[in-house]
């Protein structure tokens, strides 16, 4: 069993069993959680997954200790990447598109950890080129915490050409780049757009930042002069989810 991909959490496991359930092998729950999970397992149930109550320490064991909330599932397979032919069927999907682009992060963990920001802040996927860029290698899934499993990562042949595709599908791109002169909290990201963000330590690419509609930078007011990639990518789109929240007493 240890050597299964795992996913585990409430909205990962949830987000799975409505998405992608021919993925998922079996679910798991604690005894002590099968009450507040009772809707996770008719769901698995209803999609032919077997259900089993385990004790919570087989679920520590399994998570090595991490926040699994008192569900878990086994995948049949591990969580693949998807390639440029996906792109068209995600965007169809969304109401209004919310893209995560990783200009060569070549750090798996930061890849996963992106995985993760994305999963949270609902964006419907996380972009990256094939060549030069980390992949979902082991330490990808483990750091993306069943996200991996959940967001859809799109592994493209040509970047620019990708980038021109969602210029043409109706998205604004945005670069993150530290010498920008606009902030992120003065760009407006509630239209259909994409972030941008580059690799570790050389940020983004000359014709990559070409491409960019505009350019957004995170201020910075402390010693540090930069954040981690996968730190600003969770800015980034956590900025995007607070603009896009509906106003209160307005519509939803």
């Amino acid at each position: 069993m240890n050597s299964r991909h795992l996913v585990y959490g409430l909205h990962p496991v949830r987000a799975l069993l409505e998405r992608a359930p021919a993925s998922v092998d079996r679910l798991l729950v604690t005894h002590r959680d099968r009450g507040a999970h009772s809707e996770l397992a008719a769901l698995a149930t209803q999609h032919g997954i077997p259900v089993e109550l385990r004790p919570a320490a087989t679920l520590d064991r399994l998570t090595q200790n991490a926040t699994h909330q008192g569900v878990l599932v086994l995948l049949a397979t591990a969580p693949q990447a998807q390639d440029e032919n996906a792109l068209e069927g995600i965007l169809a999907q969304a109401e209004r598109p919310l893209l995560l682009v990783l200009d060569e992060v070549q750090d798996p963990r930061n890849l996963g950890a992106c995985l993760r920001s994305a999963d949270a802040a609902g964006a419907h996927a996380v972009l990256a080129p094939r060549r030069n860029a980390a992949g979902l290698t082991a330490a990808a899934i483990k750091t993306a915490a069943g996200a991996a499993g959940t967001v859809p990562f799109v592994q493209v042949g040509n970047l620019a050409r990708t980038l021109r595709f969602l210029k043409g599908a109706g998205l604004t791109l945005y670069g993150a780049d530290a010498s920008a002169r606009t902030a992120v909290y003065d760009t407006d990201l509630t239209p259909p757009c994409a972030l941008l963000l580059g690799g570790e330590g050389q940020g983004l690419r000359r014709l990559t930042r070409e491409l960019c509609d505009g350019l957004l930078t995170i201020p910075m007011t402390g010693a540090v002069g930069s954040l981690n990639v996968s730190v600003a990518a969770a800015v980034c789109l956590f900025e995007a989810v607070r603009q896009r929240r509906p106003c209160p007493g307005g519509p939803a």
